[in-house]
């Protein structure tokens, strides 16, 4: 039986927040099967939400959980919270042909079950938000690969499908309208790829357009230069791409949730009944997710021409 104590340890990672040193001061207890050793108090793994500390030198209590869903969000940083009306949407509109991600969820159960679904998946979304991390079941990806062509010759002849999970495509595509709200409408015109209502067609057309209208005047003539980029969603840096986001307008909170999609991701290769060990990515863009198309568009809005008589498509 300790009458009082005072503990001190070195810094602990919990998340979102990082405690520099904090003192524990408290009334008369028994620690009983707790061990004191070295002025560490040893206690159970502390399971709050969607955090988990697996090995804690403090026993959290909920004023310190308090503290951690507080802390998260700055101050006068509007957290975007979602409606169980618009999650039980989205889960209606899910795709029951779909392949199930790593978590083995089939779509046919979230849009057959979607109002039995509908709150208790907005309250784990908003928990997400608030405290800008993404459960790490959420970010888990196994990446298939498929021939391109009938004979395979070498690596590049493989198309790697990713599969993830559903419940985390339909919290992305909740995200991703609330950012196209706030995205200036005119970001790029000529941008073609990835936005809705419009195709190839459409930039061929403006292309020509472009051109042939340049050529009608005397004396000219034009030049084009068609860059291909590899691997498009494997160049994204989550920090670079953050800064970007910022500028554009968007809040605190919602660039430090994104920038917790896009890092610490355990992704794994499968292929027939075989599955390989997990890695953990933190660069890049997740293949087959509903927001990396829209990441990228963000991440290359500001490569813009130098010359009135240039265009880029």
């Amino acid at each position: 039986m300790l009458d009082s104590y005072t503990l001190t340890a070195p810094p602990v990672d919990i998340g979102p927040l990082m405690l520099d040193s904090y003192t524990l001061t408290a009334p008369p207890v028994d620690i009983g099967p707790l061990m004191l050793d070295s002025y560490t108090l040893t206690a159970p793994p502390v399971d709050i939400g969607p955090l988990m500390l697996n090995s804690s030198p403090l026993l959290l209590h909920p004023v310190v959980i308090s503290l951690i869903a507080n802390d998260a969000t700055p101050q006068n940083d509007q957290v975007l919270c979602l409606t169980a009306a618009d999650v039980r949407r989205t889960l209606r509109g899910v795709n029951p042909q779909k392949p199930a991600g790593p978590d083995n969820i089939p779509g046919c159960v979230l849009r057959e079950c979607a109002d039995q679904l509908a709150d208790v998946l907005t309250d784990i979304f908003n928990i997400s938000l608030s405290c800008t991390v993404v459960p790490t079941c959420f970010k888990t990806t196994t990446i298939v690969p498929v021939p391109k062509k009938p004979t395979v010759s070498c690596l590049n002849d493989y198309c790697p499908i990713a599969l993830t999970s559903i419940i985390m495509k339909c919290f992305e595509r909740l995200v991703m309208r609330h950012i196209k709200t706030q995205l200036p409408p005119s970001l790029d015109p000529l941008q073609f790829v990835y936005h809705p209502n419009r195709s190839t067609d459409d930039a061929i057309s403006t292309t020509l357009h472009l051109a042939l209208t340049h050529l009608d005047k005397n004396g000219t003539y034009v030049r084009m230069l068609f860059i291909d980029f590899s691997s498009t969603f494997n160049t994204i840096v989550p920090q670079h791409l953050i800064g970007k986001l910022s500028l554009l307008g968007l809040n605190t909170s919602l660039c430090n949730w994104i920038l917790d999609f896009l890092t610490g991701r355990p992704q794994s290769l499968r292929i027939g009944s075989s599955t390989s060990d997990t890695t953990t990515l933190s660069t890049g863009a997740p293949q087959g997710s509903v927001l990396s198309p829209l990441l990228f568009t963000l991440l290359t809005h500001d490569c813009a021409v130098m010359h009135s008589s240039n265009h880029m498509i």
